[in-house]
């Protein structure tokens, strides 16, 4: 299975469009993209400064722009040209924060068009909401997680993005962090992130209400290909669902993490990120090192070539192989299970909630990643699991 990342803000450059202009059609693509933005993203990606690519107005759509860019020069991802519900299981398609929006357009969700407009409203409704109250983010990389947790806490500040790999972002006011910065949690290093302001905590609240009211017009279709939320790391079956989770995800927190918990589930075996390229295949990487999956950074022209090949390469593995003899769903996080009262040889299409996992801090859904017939429990209610420890398994349902 090939894994399709899709970056967020903060993986912006300066002159990260300039390499890819050389590319027939990119130039009036991008000036087609900025036209629906209202925003003149072809400017801004080549000579547009650091201080220029932070504006979250601006950098969201050109974010997103780029990404579909080359997935269109890419030919698509394989599956099915036509947008059905479950078909295209070949492929997975993760978003970070706004590059869910970008991950939506790929399973078919949202078009083009209706990303990249739904993405300027976005930036520009978080950069009002930015505007209010001056904050800011900051990673937090390695430490022990609880203590991380605690020292986030206890500075007033919210644990934005759990992206794994032992990386944590804290996000609220200047000075939790500044405070948070000068005493780190053991073994931990602070590091300031290039963005305007907390996002996905509760400051976003007048962004979300802002693209609450606007979300009734559009009219999403149902996944083709397998999407990942970034709210629990869970296939969403729903056009409608996708779409209110990328609405409700601008105040809440991105488990990221629990997205590679499920990618590792699946058994993924290669991962291409699309530019801007670097901050999610270097995530996957740490947390599946040793793993033998393929992470391809597509960080220039020169990268399209095996890009094309992992995508050629999945298709033919696809159509060549017959269905897996079972699958396992895994927990995104760890904590206590309570499984969902299906019994065994119930079919369960993907999206159905399998269980819940309590820790300390929070309670995570779990759902099934794909259609199948649950086979076999491997937990009972109040055992301890960590992230990727199984929690059932799946037969394919034969059509």
């Amino acid at each position: 299975m090939l894994a399709v990342l899709a970056p967020g803000q903060g993986a912006q450059k300066p002159g990260m469009l300039t390499e890819w202009l050389e590319l027939p059609g990119a130039e009036s693509f991008f000036r087609w993209a900025g036209a629906i933005a209202d925003a003149d993203l072809l400017t801004l990606g080549t000579t547009g400064d650091a201080e220029a690519i932070k504006d979250t107005a601006v950098t969201q759509p050109l974010v997103v722009a780029m990404s579909l860019f080359i997935a269109r020069e890419l030919g698509g991802l394989p599956g099915p040209v036509t947008h059905t519900p479950h078909a295209g299981r070949d492929v997975v398609i993760a978003g970070h924060s706004v590059g869910e929006l970008t991950a939506a357009a790929l399973a078919g969700v949202l078009s083009v068009e209706a990303a990249i407009a739904l993405t300027a409203v976005r930036g520009r409704a978080m950069a009002a909401a930015c505007a209010q109250t001056p904050t800011g983010m900051s990673a937090v990389l390695g430490g022990d997680p609880a203590e991380v947790l605690a020292a986030i806490e206890r500075h007033g500040l919210s644990p934005a993005n759990m992206n794994g790999a032992g990386q944590i972002v804290a996000a609220g006011p200047l000075d939790g962090l500044a405070a948070l910065k000068a005493d780190p949690p053991a073994k931990a290093r602070i590091m300031p992130l290039s963005v305007a302001g907390a996002f996905h905590t509760p400051y976003m609240a007048p962004a979300r209400e802002q693209l609450e009211g606007l979300v009734d017009g559009l009219r999403p279709a149902d996944p083709s290909r397998l999407l990942l939320s970034n709210a629990d790391g869970q296939a969403v079956d729903s056009g409608a669902e996708a779409l209110r989770r990328l609405v409700s995800q601008v105040t809440s927190p991105v488990r990221f993490d629990s997205c590679l918990a499920t990618m590792r589930g699946l058994g993924v075996t290669s991962v291409m990120e699309l530019p801007p390229a670097g901050a999610l295949a270097g995530l996957a990487k740490r947390e599946w090192k040793g793993s033998g999956v393929e992470i391809l950074t597509l960080a220039g022209p020169k990268d399209l070539d095996r890009a094309r090949e992992l995508i050629d390469a999945e298709r033919g593995r696809a159509e060549a192989e017959h269905l897996p003899d079972w699958r396992v769903v895994v927990s995104p996080a760890r904590g206590s299970i309570s499984p969902a009262e299906i019994a065994e040889g119930t079919s369960v299409p993907a999206g159905t909630p399998l269980g819940l996992v309590r820790s300390r801090r929070e309670e995570i859904h779990v759902s099934a990643g794909y259609d199948g017939v649950l086979a076999e429990w491997l937990v009972h209610e109040g055992d301890l699991v960590d992230a990727g420890d199984p929690i059932a398994r799946l037969y394919p349902e034969v059509s």
